[in-house]
């Protein structure tokens, strides 16, 4: 299923006006963002009319801090299925640029919100800031849009045994390698998705193939080895161990996710597939020849796969 991708920066089409708008960043789409999510498409459904899940791209701290550490959680693309699997009709993009940043959170409101997309009602995390300087927040929202007829509703925090769900607690627990606490608050395992592209060909020459994959603007969890499987454009799934890290080994260090995939020998060059990190196996580590690395991995892929088949 596929849903329309708008842009904040255009008039909303006529059959999508007088929609219900979940508004949040919504990143990893975690448990807390599925239920402002959900909270919204619910609202919109009960009154007949469109359901639209809102995301911020760039984020706003790429925006003010650009030379900060790469932190996605999701892709656009992602994020684009996840909301369409949730149920909303039309996934809107605010491009976060210098105008979006300098926008007063009474234009935002009025201007944007109201006459250029034509929005009834807005669901959104009681912590929710917007406009310039984060001079809006939800008692802004509701009195303000309140008073031009702009409905809006704020939900408070997702809270499990570990405290507040949140998209800094999942980037945590990717960081120390807790890909069983990631997997839980996001609903899914974490999940990296690119073109597979040359390498120089090591892992093939060790007898162990790899399907070479640029980290881009994801988050970089803790280098090592995982037990990971790979989704592959026409729908199969395969298990496997990947290696991410820069391959202290070789020379010269090279930041790479390089998934191996269990009795797979096809070409995948140019094709862009989704690799789900299940658990982490161990720490990166440099090996003083090349046999006590093909016997280490041969361990990492006899583990991920107990790993996978339990």
């Amino acid at each position: 299923m596929t849903i329309p991708r708008l842009s904040a920066k255009d008039q909303m089409p006529d059959a999508l006006r007088g929609g219900v708008v979940a508004l949040g960043n919504f990143d990893g789409f975690h448990l807390g963002h599925q239920a402002v999510a959900g909270a919204a498409i619910k609202q919109a459904k009960a009154a007949g009319k469109p359901a639209i899940i809102a995301t911020f791209d760039p984020h706003p701290v790429r925006f003010f801090a650009p030379e900060s550490p790469w932190f996605r959680l999701t892709t656009l693309d992602q994020r684009q299925r996840l909301f369409a699997e949730a149920g909303a009709d039309a996934m809107l993009v605010f491009d976060f640029d210098a105008e979006l940043a300098a926008t007063s959170a009474e234009d935002f409101i009025v201007t944007l919100l109201m006459e250029r997309l034509g929005i009834s009602a807005v669901v959104t995390g009681e912590d929710f800031t917007f406009g310039h300087k984060r001079g809006g927040n939800i008692d802004v929202l509701r009195d303000l849009g309140g008073a031009h007829g702009l409905t809006s509703t704020a939900m408070g925090p997702v809270v499990d045994d570990g405290g507040v769900i949140s998209s800094s607690r999942i980037r945590n627990a990717l960081k120390d390698g807790d890909c069983a606490t990631a997997t839980a608050l996001l609903t899914r395992p974490f999940t990296v998705e690119g073109i597979v592209q040359h390498g120089d060909k090591n892992g093939r020459l060790l007898g162990f193939p790899t399907a070479n994959i640029d980290m881009g603007h994801y988050l970089r969890p803790r280098y090592g080895i995982y037990a990971v499987k790979g989704r592959l454009p026409d729908g199969r799934v395969l298990n496997g161990a990947a290696n991410l890290g820069i391959r202290p080994t070789f020379d010269p260090p090279k930041e790479l996710l390089e998934p191996h995939f269990f009795d797979f020998a096809e070409d995948l060059y140019g094709q862009n597939i989704g690799i789900e990190f299940h658990a982490f196996i161990r720490g990166e580590a440099k090996f003083d020849s090349l046999d006590a690395l093909m016997a280490q991995m041969a361990q990492d892929c006899d583990e991920a796969r107990r790993i996978l088949g339990a």
